[in-house]
């Protein structure tokens, strides 16, 4: 039995329908895969390309880099090809479908394959509780009690809530005297106080820059929002600000010293036209004139210098409710190398429902996948 229909329960039915067990899925919605579809709105990234290391390097936990490591992208595309799904590489690295192809094509393929090898599906059926040898299912009219064989867990973590990914599991987990930690958010946006004269640039990008937070950085594009900033870099610094890192620093021209900023000021009209000149964004030339003094500002040497390290007091990560992915669950530390549960060794847990992080850009669906592969293949 497995409860859910994201990607690391169906990656798990797979494997197991492969070796010829019999699969059956159960899910609380009216259709299988709400959260895998929701994170094709924005472009359907399924994984990333870029070398094995520096993949690998993304994740925070040792156990999920030997999963990726096991079930990697390799395996994810030539699995993709096999259910009539073909892929290529973004000019990111990134891996996406073909473009004609939909988040819903890939997923009806996904069931159409695990359906001809024998899975069965029920849908509108939650789990409300279990043991070592069955689970109750609730439906609309009652509650069935179902004995199983192996019992395989894809509950999600508890961001989009409207897709079921509530994380409420938790709570009978902790019942059942299971170890879980509470959820945090991940893949959020950071909450800034920003004067009035930079927010009126809500929604613009600022690009070609490199944040720094504590010891980490990332090159990128982010983009201003009304509470703060939100993009690729920000989801990636995370990790840094839950350790307690709350100065952010922006490099503004990372490919520029400051000796050749202060060159190419020199031969605007003014400082102001200067940065301009420089592509600097807006929002960043309406901050640097809020936070500098004017003589600092006309002091060419000290706007070079805070170009290249323009500081922001972070608040917050926005709400779970709004994150892309969360943090907590499951630890590690309550299951066992094939990912049972130390307390119910005939039950598995795969996917966000485990404690580990990982940036957006291919690298969350990846470890979805090989989470699931890695129950779906250890189970005998």
């Amino acid at each position: 039995m497995i409860i859910g229909t994201g990607p690391a329960a169906l990656m798990a039915g797979t494997f197991l329908l492969e070796a010829g067990h019999k699969v059956t899925f159960y899910e609380q919605k009216k259709a299988a895969g709400r959260k895998f579809l929701v994170a094709g709105h924005g472009g359907f990234n399924l994984s990333n390309s870029i070398d094995q290391e520096a993949f690998l390097a993304m994740y925070d936990r040792e156990e999920i880099r030997e999963m990726v490591q096991a079930f990697g992208v390799d395996e994810l595309v030539r699995f993709l090809a096999k259910i009539g799904i073909p892929t290529y590489i973004g000019s990111s690295g990134k891996i996406f479908p073909q473009p004609h192809i939909k988040p819903i094509d890939v997923l009806n393929a996904w069931l159409d394959y695990l359906k001809k090898l024998g899975a069965t599906f029920h849908f509108e059926r939650r789990m409300v509780d279990f043991d070592a040898n069955a689970v109750h299912i609730s439906s609309r009219d009652n509650i069935e009690v179902i004995r199983y064989d192996k019992l395989v867990l894809a509950l999600g973590g508890a961001s989009w809530a409207k897709t079921g990914a509530t994380g409420a599991w938790s709570a009978l987990f902790r019942e059942k005297g299971i170890d879980t930690l509470p959820f945090a958010a991940s893949n959020a946006g950071f909450e800034i106080d920003l004067p009035e004269t930079v927010t009126l640039f809500q929604g613009q990008p600022i690009k070609h820059i490199k944040c720094y937070l504590g010891a980490q950085e990332k090159y990128g594009e982010i983009v201003l929002t009304e509470y703060g900033f939100e993009g690729a870099p920000v989801f990636y610094l995370n990790g840094a600000f839950r350790k307690g890192n709350h100065q952010l620093r922006i490099d503004a021209k990372p490919g520029f010293e400051a000796e050749k900023i202060i060159a190419l000021l020199k031969q605007a009209r003014n400082p102001t036209e200067g940065l301009k000149q420089l592509k600097i964004a807006k929002p960043l030339i309406a901050y640097i004139k809020y936070k500098l003094k004017k003589e600092e500002f006309l002091d060419l040497n000290v706007l070079s210098r805070f170009l290249k390290e323009i500081p922001f007091e972070l608040k917050a990560l926005r709400p779970v409710e709004e994150a892309i992915s969360t943090v907590g669950g499951v630890p590690f530390e309550a299951v066992n190398h094939d990912l049972s549960l130390k307390q119910f060794p005939g039950i598995y847990c795969c996917g966000e429902m485990l404690d580990w992080d990982a940036p957006t850009g291919g690298y969350l669906l990846q470890a979805c996948f090989a989470s699931g592969a890695w129950v779906g293949k250890g189970i005998k």
